[in-house]
């Protein structure tokens, strides 16, 4: 799922694209992405993009009539896991097969393609007539660049779960996700399953600074890597990540190969010499199976 570094790229280049351009429509492709009945869905039509801001991990257009602009609209998009946006100039091929297209933004200058990859379409558009309605979208999180280090400590022992639990929350943090909080934890050097109201003092100011340090580094990474244009191949998984997505691959500060967890829908991944003084944490599957023979510490395998 694109996570706050990812979310900001799109934001960023969708203002280059769009902003204070004329929406001429949106071409609905699949019937399942709308998720809103009122305001009418055809009023979005010949509208103008005055801004493009972020709620969480969501993307959100205002659309001003062009005769008054302080007519807005707010126009909601949810990726989810396999959604994503492509730019596209008038008779450019999509990119994209067109079964997996589940709408068209229609500008003079070019075509804003929403598609979502899979079977499972959970990607989401959703209209907003008035301010008050999109904060009650905000599922209440603090923004971790901006706050403060008692805003900070009061959201992560707000309740007592594993500090990975708490950071993927969106009533807690926004826009941190699977891919980012394994990150995060790594340069925290911290265990993901440590629980949150057993941190002390210093231990909160570290996980405080190694989450900012790791959304702006990996925010100013896939800046570079776009290079000015529209982020083209946005994932969760990156060669030059320290731990996510790198089972059994050296961990770049000390060579011992990654560990993981897995879970239904995901897994996280971790160091065990860094992170949890080289104890391999019970996999919920493989722990289970193998019971007196699963290899406790890095050491026995």
């Amino acid at each position: 799922m694109p996570e706050l570094p990812d979310v900001v790229l799109y934001v960023d280049a969708l203002k280059r694209h769009t902003l204070d351009r004329r929406l001429h429509r949106i071409v609905l492709r699949s019937p399942f992405v709308l998720r809103s009945v009122q305001p009418p869905f055809e009023q979005t039509a010949n509208r103008v993009i005055v801004d493009v801001t972020r709620i969480g991990k969501r993307i959100v257009l205002w659309l001003a009539r062009a005769d008054d602009r302080s007519d807005v609209l707010f126009l909601v998009l949810h990726l989810m896991i396999a959604g994503r946006l492509r730019w596209r100039k008038h008779g450019d091929k999509l990119g994209v097969a067109p079964k997996l297209v589940l709408a068209l933004f229609e500008f003079e200058h070019g075509t804003l393609v929403f598609s979502e990859a899979g079977t499972r379409k959970r990607a989401s558009l959703t209209l907003v007539a008035d301010p008050a309605s999109l904060r009650a979208i905000d599922r209440g999180g603090i923004e971790p660049l901006e706050s403060t280090v008692s805003e900070f400590r009061e959201a992560l022992t707000r309740e007592n779960h594993t500090v990975k639990r708490a950071l993927t929350d969106p009533r807690l943090f926004s826009g941190i996700g699977n891919a980012y909080s394994d990150e995060i934890l790594h340069a925290a050097r911290l265990s993901p399953l440590k629980l949150t109201r057993s941190f002390t003092d210093a231990e909160i100011e570290t996980l405080r600074e190694a989450t900012r340090a790791t959304l702006v580094d990996w925010t100013e990474r896939l800046r570079a890597r776009a290079q000015g244009g529209f982020p083209e191949k946005v994932t969760a998984f990156h060669a030059d990540m320290a731990v996510h997505g790198r089972f059994n691959l050296p961990c770049p500060v000390c060579g011992a190969p990654v560990q993981r967890i897995v879970y239904a829908d995901n897994e996280c991944n971790y160091c065990a010499v860094c992170q949890t003084g080289g104890r391999r944490l019970a996999d919920r599957a493989m722990s289970r199976l193998l019971k007196e023979d699963w290899p406790r510490q890095m050491d026995d395998l």
